[in-house]
């Protein structure tokens, strides 16, 4: 025993000694970073807590309010799992109006009633496009449905009529990052155009056709073909609602991909008519175009009582939907979400109130509400203004939480570390934990705003290898 004291005692500051000479290692790396010529008129914060005590171990800059770029998705998903559960679900109805006649006429509508499920038709679930539509004919088939003397109708009321957040910005819109939410959303509220540069620089870019064909939106294109190496430098200008999308920007010579992704302009009114389409080639006309309940509103038109419901989706739950939501950034879910937790909380669902539940949410749980200035839930907004000792403080929190596995698991990996990245216009952002080589766990937000440059998140996990 005399000489098992002295041992552990050995041991105890030694790793103690490691663990200050690695925080005192990281905070040169940061104040290289900002001495770094990219830095010199930025803003540069870093908040590192022990994620088993919640002890701040290094923070600088950690109480000024930064974009966060696609890091605020941390806290929209947290919040998501605290007020809605892991297990839900949204649910789209499949309903008629009217009645049907003995030879199978609806003498009224169908209505996909919408509540808001982002996944609906897209091309990550089992829901795909093609399944969804599958199933409503034969639910249709099945309610004895052969002629239709109204509409189909995409019931989009849920969340209202503004689908983008105020604050996001023109260059956004439009593109497939930037499709805003719908009670009714469809394939992740996007489609496809196909493009091919011309045979030299400045020549006119041909657009080779949309996918799948939207023969109501008219693209009017002023594209210039790239140098050779440009890439993808074309944004569409598309604002919700609209029937004309502007291409503006170049197309490279030699570029891999086949076009970009454009946002859908009203995803309710595309649904039902891809449902309108589908039936007439099966032989299951309508007789009246297909609508939305937002236009029907618009022609002061009576929109119908249900006579009877005859199917209904169920989305994958919010673990499966964040688990795409943190990996591939998909700002729709975000913004979608926000919208969902301000329905739960009995509020109307709008990007407004959800952000000030968010905000309620978190500040009855300890963290200054102050320090959360929110916006949207995506973060594609440049007037999200949250600090990093905030973020680091709700991830510290959520650890305890049943659903955290869910959450820590859906987090992407980048320099060795499960963070989440964030990037905007001259922001760029990382938030998440790491454990170190000797098993200390960290929770970490690190964020610079108004950089100059290129290459940046090279000099960002500089710092961050002083952790590993």
């Amino acid at each position: 025993m005399k000489f098992f004291k002295p041992a552990l005692f050995f041991i105890f500051f030694s790793v103690t000694c490691f663990a200050q000479n690695r925080i005192q290692n990281l905070e040169r790396a940061f104040n290289t970073l900002l001495a770094d010529e990219q830095a010199k008129h930025a803003i540069t914060s870093l908040c590192v807590l022990d994620a088993n005590t919640g002890k701040t171990l290094f923070a600088k800059n950690d109480q000024i309010g930064l974009a966060t770029a696609s890091t605020l998705k941390t806290i929209t998903a947290a919040t998501a799992f605290s007020i809605l559960g892991k297990d839900f679900q949204f649910q789209t109805t499949l309903a008629y109006s009217g009645n049907i006649t003995t030879d199978g006429t609806l003498k009224g509508n169908l209505i996909i009633i919408g509540s808001g499920d982002p996944t609906l038709g897209s091309w990550r679930y089992q829901n795909k496009e093609n399944a969804v539509l599958t199933q409503w004919v034969s639910a249709i088939k099945a309610a004895g449905i052969k002629k239709i003397e109204g509409a189909i109708i995409g019931d989009d009321r849920i969340f209202g009529t503004q689908t983008t957040p105020e604050g996001w910005v023109w260059q956004d819109i439009g593109n497939y990052y930037g499709a805003g939410t719908s009670g009714l959303a469809w394939r992740e509220n996007q489609f496809d155009i196909h493009l091919n540069p011309g045979l030299s620089a400045a020549n006119e870019v041909k657009v080779v056709k949309a996918v799948p064909e939207t023969p109501y939106i008219k693209i009017v294109n002023e594209l210039k073909t790239g140098s050779s190496g440009s890439g993808d430098r074309t944004y569409a200008f598309l604002p919700p609602y609209s029937n004309v999308a502007y291409l503006r920007g170049s197309w490279g010579m030699g570029i891999s991909k086949a076009g970009i992704s454009v946002a859908l302009p009203d995803p309710a009114f595309d649904c039902a008519y891809r449902l309108q389409d589908t039936l007439k080639r099966l032989g299951i006309p309508a007789v009246q175009p297909a609508t939305t309940t937002r236009l029907m509103a618009l022609n002061n038109q009576e929109i119908p009582a249900i006579t009877q419901k005859i199917n209904t989706i169920s989305s994958p739950n919010l673990s499966e939907i964040t688990y795409w939501f943190l990996k591939k950034s998909i700002n729709l879910y975000g913004e979608t979400l926000l919208k969902t937790i301000a329905l739960k909380a009995g509020k109307t669902a709008s990007t407004s109130k959800g952000a000030e539940t968010e905000i309620s949410y978190w500040s009855e749980k300890g963290i200054d509400k102050s320090a959360l200035n929110i916006i949207d839930g995506s973060g594609l907004s440049p007037g999200d203004r949250i600090t990093t000792s905030a973020m680091a403080g709700i991830l510290f929190q959520i650890q305890k939480e049943n659903w955290f596995p869910d959450f820590y698991k859906a987090l992407p990996e980048y320099n060795g570390m499960k963070i989440k990245s964030g990037t905007i216009n001259d922001v760029s952002a990382f938030a998440g934990y790491h454990t170190d080589s000797a098993g200390n766990k960290y929770v970490i937000v690190i964020n610079i705003n108004n950089y100059s440059g290129s290459g940046i998140n090279k000099k960002l996990f500089r710092v961050l290898d002083e952790l590993k």
